[in-house]
């Protein structure tokens, strides 16, 4: 395939989600692609308007309207949230129809989507229900790491509980099948402990050594090259440096701070297991400068060159 078709969603019209899309879209390094805007036309003839960016006609885009607008710019709204899961789901029945061949998104406002009363925290966990799977996982690529979550979007203190042996072993299992794909043929993951120094030996907690230990050790009995639990304040600069492939994390800051540290405004947000590809932006709607016109589309734009790259040749 040498053109792909690829759905960016614009994510929450409230937010800089129409501002990022058009301005990645007139860029230079813009992948060659059959691009579909998903999401309220109105946002986006705003934001032309607004900051003197080209439209989605001038850039060659269809656009398949999610209604709804004038949106009040860094608001929370049920009517953006409306418009923007809308979007989503119409992208992604689109891709399971085979008329898209991959998904890029821009940020969702987790709390609008509420408004709205979608059930959903995130892209990933919309994606995976209307696409009828369960065995999906989120990976961070950026700054030389590539950082999948054991858990996603819940408290903290519910995480412990969260993570169980079958849990650890399908997310590792699903990040090794796709390692490949993004370059690391070696496959060497690194798995997280939850506690500080993975557990210490039982001082600091019980999970590591309950339950992440036993996962790891029948992983290896597998045959995978996986190392853990370790501690997580030493792991990433080792993978860092190239001694491992991949990290799996515990919980979502513990995995997406060093990756921000590293890479913020150029990390890609991959989510595993669809039956489509799906790469997002590493932040989020920006509500507070979304009239500014500063937003800066860099995350954006990775999302559209590795979905291009993954759908064309399978591989980055």
């Amino acid at each position: 395939m040498s053109r792909p078709r690829l759905a960016l969603t614009v994510g929450d019209p409230a937010g800089i989600g129409p501002e990022i899309a058009l301005k990645a879209l007139s860029s230079k390094e813009r992948p060659e692609a059959d691009w579909v805007l998903y999401g309220p036309r109105t946002s986006l003839e705003d934001r032309a308007a607004r900051f003197g960016l080209a439209g989605p006609e001038a850039l060659g885009c269809r656009v398949v309207d999610a209604g709804g607008g004038p949106f009040a710019l860094g608001r929370i709204s049920a009517e953006a949230g409306r418009a923007a899961a809308g979007a989503v789901l119409t992208a992604a029945r689109d891709a399971l129809a085979g008329g898209v061949d991959a998904l890029v998104t821009a940020p969702l406002h987790k709390e609008a989507l509420r408004a709205a009363g979608h059930p959903w925290p995130g892209h990933t966990e919309m994606l995976a229900e209307i696409a009828g799977v369960s065995d999906v996982a989120m990976m961070f690529v950026g700054g030389g790491l590539r950082v999948a979550l054991l858990t996603i979007h819940q408290s903290l203190r519910s995480v412990p509980d969260a993570i169980t042996p079958e849990g650890v072993r399908r997310v590792v299992r699903l990040v090794h099948r796709e390692l490949p794909g993004f370059g690391a043929a070696r496959r060497r993951i690194a798995v997280c402990g939850v506690n500080p120094h993975a557990g210490e030996g039982g001082l600091f907690g019980e999970e590591d050594a309950l339950v992440l230990r036993p996962a790891v050790e029948a992983l290896v009995a597998e045959g995978l090259d996986v190392s853990g639990p370790l501690p997580a304040d030493t792991v990433f600069v080792r993978a860092a440096r190239g001694e491992f492939d991949a990290v799996i994390a515990a919980y979502h800051d513990q995995g997406l701070v060093p990756v921000k540290l590293l890479a913020f405004g150029r990390a890609v947000n991959v989510t595993l297991g669809l039956p489509f590809v799906r790469t997002s932006v590493d932040h989020g709607t920006a509500f507070d400068i979304a009239e500014a016109g500063t937003a800066d589309a860099g995350s954006l734009l990775e999302a559209m060159k590795l979905a291009a790259a993954l759908t064309t040749t399978g591989h980055v």
